[in-house]
């Protein structure tokens, strides 16, 4: 794996690093414009694609992207806001990943230290603080914001819709909630002849402005790819919940000697596909990116029609694309041949309300 010192080593055995014209290349969810250009200086100067994957990650949580991506955004039903990160390396395949972490606000990096200085995979809640507070990242830090408070406030005045939860009582009230027993379930109940229709629940208060995820791939001068996450997940989401995000597979996924995927939407349901899996193994099988996008969205609206999300999809060659359901998807792209990062406009291929 190469780090920030590969310009200089391949100098020294007479090896310049240069741009085959296709790379660098930084791909992500979004208009996210400082973020991918924040990678994209990273990775032009001759860095990796990790190093360039988390500087990009840590501008959006720098800047609070859409107030969805870093600390002072999305409270849970408790009003806090966790932090939940994934950073893979399509070379080695080694994923670092930290889910529902309380008090430090640098999930990219807190996740890069799970791939560096431990043998798993992900760590979770306040341990997973802990440990990247004991790797130097700054904290104990309270990652509320007067924004995320007014919010939160204003969803308890309203009594706490809408919200997450589902065959409880109360129906139309905060809790503390207990399960509605068999009788009052009644139709609430899934069985084998509603249960497409107890599936339509899950995407019912999920929009741009409420769940959001970068999703960033980049290919550096060597042609190897990194991919990386962060989010502070659902609005009014259950403590405790835990989304695609930091899930390789779902929210992203790399491998080099294929191409890459990132994704953005309903993680509550799009990880059970996981769509960048598929989307990857499908460019392996031959699929041009476009294709494969497409195929793994539709794979999930044929389950859950009413569903919201989006993918983009690249090749190792550079080649890129975008699918989505239940909303028109933004990405943003920076290549050697651009002055500037450039977003690409998907619409979703049926028309929603």
């Amino acid at each position: 794996m190469f780090n920030g010192n590969d310009k200089e080593i391949l100098k020294a055995f007479g090896e310049e690093v240069k741009s085959s014209g296709k790379y660098p290349l930084v791909v992500s969810t979004w208009p996210f414009l400082e973020a991918v250009r924040a990678a994209w200086r990273t990775v032009d100067s001759g860095l990796s694609a990790m190093d360039a994957v988390v500087e990009g990650c840590s501008a959006c949580e720098e800047l609070r992207c859409d107030g969805t991506v870093g600390p002072g955004g999305s409270p849970d039903e408790n009003g806090e806001t966790t932090m939940d990160a994934m950073i893979m390396n399509g070379v080695t395949m080694e994923v670092g990943a930290v889910a529902a972490m309380r008090y430090v606000s640098d999930g990219i990096k807190a996740a890069r230290l799970v791939m560096q200085h431990t043998k798993h995979t992900m760590l979770v809640g306040e341990q997973a603080s802990v440990f990247a507070i004991s790797m130097g990242l700054p904290g104990p830090t309270n990652l509320s914001s007067e924004e995320s408070i007014d919010k939160w406030i204003k969803w308890k005045e309203n009594k706490c819709q809408p919200n997450f939860r589902k065959n409880v009582l109360p129906v139309d009230d905060c809790g503390p909630y207990h399960a509605m027993n068999a009788v009052n379930l009644g139709e609430n109940i899934c069985t084998n002849s509603n249960w497409l229709d107890c599936g339509k629940l899950g995407s019912c208060h999920i929009n741009l402005h409420n769940h959001d995820t970068i999703s960033m791939a980049v290919i550096d001068k060597m042609g190897h790819i990194a991919v990386g996450t962060s989010t502070n997940g659902a609005t009014f989401k259950i403590p405790g919940r835990v989304g695609d995000g930091p899930i390789a597979g779902s929210s992203a996924y790399a491998d080099s000697e294929v191409g890459a995927c990132g994704a953005t939407g309903d993680g509550d349901i799009m990880m059970r596909f996981l769509p960048c899996y598929q989307v990857v193994e499908s460019m392996r099988l031959g699929m041009e990116p476009k294709r494969a996008a497409e195929d793994a969205i539709s794979r999930i609206a044929r389950k859950y029609p009413d569903f919201v999300g989006a993918i983009f999809a690249v090749n190792k060659n550079g080649v890129h694309a975008g699918a989505c359901h239940g909303w028109t998807f933004q990405y943003s792209v920076r290549s050697p041949d651009m002055e500037d990062v450039k977003v690409y406009t998907v619409v979703p291929e049926i028309p929603t309300p």
